[in-house]
């Protein structure tokens, strides 16, 4: 198990954006051949193959590269606009999220990590006066 200090909460947000995405991603399958009249063989390989690379994705994310990955499931979901209209609007919500995750996980790794820097600091000053005092 992790220690908190280990723990990514741009991974674990990011994750969470994408396992949701995923689930919407693969109700499109149905969307595509009911609605937007697309064979089912087409709609199975987009719906389901961009659920798959979401899920498949969120446990990749340790791996800086998949981030940029992200990005272009984003604008993949968006695209799949040209085909049910209302993935530019869904498509773009889940963008917006993956972004904010993005953002909002790497100012809080840097801010956890200058708490800890700081921390180590702290505690390891009194043991090194303690050691000199000691002399």
């Amino acid at each position: 198990m992790a220690s908190e200090r280990e723990r990514s909460p741009r991974r674990g947000m990011c994750a969470a954006v994408l396992v949701l995405e995923a689930i919407v991603l693969g109700l499109t399958t149905p969307v595509m051949i009911a609605i937007a009249d697309v064979s089912a063989g087409a709609s199975l390989g987009i719906g389901l193959g961009l659920c798959v690379i979401c899920i498949v994705l969120s446990g990749m994310l340790r791996r800086p590269w998949a981030y940029w990955v992200g990005w272009i499931v984003q604008v993949a979901a968006i695209a799949l606009g040209v085909v049910i209209p209302l993935m530019f609007v869904l498509g773009a919500i889940f963008a917006l999220l993956w972004g904010m995750a993005d953002f909002l996980g790497r100012k809080i790794e840097r801010e956890r990590a200058a708490a800890f820097a700081e921390f180590d600091r702290l505690t390891q000053q009194p043991q090194q006066s303690a050691e000199s005092q000691e002399r």
